[in-house]
């Protein structure tokens, strides 16, 4: 029997994060700290569902030379390793955490390209994961090589398998995404991307419903757009809603929320609930990984008691 649930990392990164008291470009700046995560989108989402306490599947490509993190990783979550490892070092992705702001700037390195027959194991064995009933989640940018297809591609070959397949992703691989003759089950773009996408400014809530109705109505099932601070927009066929985000303290970096969101989906996805509930509890997935330092969370206790205090408003 399948894994019912499934993730993809193929150009993961172990994100560096440098804490500083302020950022100053073009000055030297004194560390407050860093800290080390073994993450890339399809790891960190593979996380969250491992501390939500359901078996999940990591498949991709990880550099064999400090694959040391992913390995521990995966065993201290009870992760099962379907990655294949490639000569050379996973890429490390830089993250100056600007205390006084808040705010993150993301360095991320371009990653290495993988032989073609490192690239047909990895996702044979993403094929060999999949059943009926997965939920299987492609996240991350791809690495030098891959044509901007490939996830649009992978959708198609997954849905036949009887997956429902959840993308986070940018740039041309979402666009080939939405463009092909399957599309996924559902996406789930920042405002920035979808942006991206649209081609033009999104800078209202009626922008961004007008343009999650354009991707139901090529076929997505759920359109999410995450917006930060902000909360999130669900789009359905029938039904649009927003949830707003509690007002916590952020006790680490807000990396990776966006994530934990998408794990949240997934398991939205997996229990068959309805949009309100899902979209409550993909929110509080990812205002709970806000109180934990990189990709995870307090336990699922913890998890629940956020989601009970959100909301979805209806929205026209």
């Amino acid at each position: 029997m399948a894994v019912p649930f499934v993730t993809l990392a193929l150009n993961p990164a172990i994100d560096q994060t440098v804490e500083l008291e302020a950022l100053r470009p073009g000055a030297v700046n004194l560390a407050r700290g860093a800290t080390r995560h073994p993450a890339g989108k399809g790891v960190n989402v593979a996380a969250c569902l491992a501390d939500w306490g359901v078996p999940v599947t990591a498949t991709g490509l990880l550099g064999e030379a400090n694959d040391a993190p992913y390995r521990a990783l995966f065993a201290e979550r009870g992760i099962k390793d379907c990655c294949v490892r490639i000569p050379g070092e996973t890429r490390t992705n830089v993250k100056l955490l600007d205390r006084a702001t808040g705010a993150t700037t993301d360095i991320n390195l371009p990653g290495t390209e993988p032989e073609p027959a490192a690239l047909e194991e990895a996702l044979a064995a993403l094929h060999v994961a999949v059943g009926k009933g997965t939920v299987a989640v492609l996240a991350g940018s791809l690495p030098p090589g891959l044509v901007p297809e490939t996830y649009a591609d992978l959708v198609g070959l997954l849905t036949e398998q009887g997956a429902r397949v959840v993308v986070d992703a940018s740039g041309p691989a979402l666009a080939a995404a939405l463009e092909a003759p399957v599309l996924p089950h559902a996406v789930k773009p920042n405002r920035q991307e979808l942006e991206g996408w649209a081609g033009r400014r999104l800078a209202d809530r009626a922008a961004l419903l007008e343009t999650g109705r354009e991707l139901v109505a090529r076929g997505v099932r759920l359109a999410v757009v995450s917006l930060g601070a902000e909360g999130a927009l669900f789009v359905t066929a029938n039904e649009a809603l927003v949830v707003r985000a509690p007002a916590l303290q952020v006790a680490a970096s807000s990396v990776g929320a966006g994530d934990a969101m998408v794990a949240g989906i997934a398991t939205g996805l997996a229990d068959g609930l309805g949009l309100a509930a899902l979209a409550c509890r993909a929110t509080g997935f990812a205002a709970a990984k806000l109180q934990m330092p990189g990709a995870q969370l307090p336990g699922r206790a913890a998890v629940e008691a956020i989601t009970a205090t959100l909301a979805a408003e209806p929205v026209a």
